[in-house]
């Protein structure tokens, strides 16, 4: 069994349409969306959801109103402007309060305590490529990075009791705590990447990332013909720095029609589209697989 992650650095260079793919190609695969705060996995794959969980993790202040004297101490105290006093009783707002605890400590009456908070939600669900997990933070809520591996734990347990051959990460773009927390322990990172300059250095900080976990990396360039000299760069930096140049894809309006259709684009796509997704699909494979992949550190 073999887990590969598709990252970005930026969003909006259509890693969730090459991930789409990888699902629809793969044998035997358990898919994951791990981009928590934005998931949109789902909506390509269309899947059947079988169970719901609530997610429940980390505290926020709750105030008794009964015993509030409403002398203002915890006002003082919070650094994050989260209470504030509401005809003589201290009320707290969920959306700046940050679960440290000062409140609760200094109340002289114990009228402010922690009380767990509900995250999110997630979904155990299956696609007809196989079982799917996913899940949606609430509006302004943290701990993404723990329900990323929560997910990925979950995908794990269900690929040994399945026999699956792949886990399949679609991770969410950038370099903070949920994309750590997709990537570590992985076997292979594909990392897809459009030919701009701010593309470009976005790239090279998540590889960076990958690169401090001892993580192999793959890079896909999509959207390959609205810049051919940083497309030219970005493969001359992956031959420099030891990645696997997986391959290019044109700009294409098979994606948005995809899109639009609930699909994934090689249902939309025309032969050499197609004929050019599968063969970058078997050279994410065929570099997952060999063994003594090269790797070269960021200096």
């Amino acid at each position: 069994m073999k887990e590969i992650v598709v990252l970005s650095g930026k969003g909006g260079t259509g890693k969730t349409s090459i991930a789409a793919v990888f699902a629809t190609l793969m044998n035997k695969p358990v898919v994951v969306d791990c981009d928590v705060d934005a998931a949109n996995l789902h909506l390509l794959l269309c899947p059947v959801i079988e169970e719901t969980y609530d997610f429940v993790e980390g505290a926020k202040a709750r105030v008794d109103a009964a015993a509030c004297t409403g002398c203002g101490q915890c006002i003082e105290a919070c650094r994050f402007d989260a209470i504030h006093l509401i005809q003589g009783v201290a009320t707290v707002d969920m959306m700046h309060c940050e679960g440290c605890a000062v409140c609760a400590r200094i109340c002289s009456e114990d009228a402010i305590s922690l009380k767990p908070q509900l995250c999110g939600k997630w979904f155990l669900s299956h696609t007809k490529n196989g079982p799917m997990v996913y899940a949606r933070l609430g509006p302004g809520q943290d701990n993404s990075g723990k329900q990323v591996s929560s997910l990925r734990g979950l995908a794990k347990a269900i690929a040994r009791q399945d026999g699956a051959s792949w886990i399949l990460v679609d991770g969410p773009p950038g370099t903070g705590c949920p994309v750590i927390s997709s990537l570590t322990g992985v076997d292979y990172v594909v990392m897809v990447t459009e030919p701009t300059m701010s593309g470009f250095a976005d790239l090279k900080r998540t590889i960076a990332v990958a690169d401090h976990f001892h993580v192999p990396v793959g890079i896909v360039i999509n959207k390959e013909d609205i810049n051919a000299d940083v497309a030219a760069r970005i493969e001359g930096y992956a031959a420099q720095t030891g990645r696997d140049s997986l391959g290019r894809i044109g700009y294409d309006p098979a994606f948005t029609r995809a899109q639009l259709s609930e699909t994934s684009v090689l249902e939309e796509a025309s032969a050499s589209l197609r004929g050019q997704l599968k063969d970058l699909w078997s050279a994410v494979e065929h570099a997952v697989l060999k063994k003594g992949s090269p790797f070269t550190q960021l200096q």
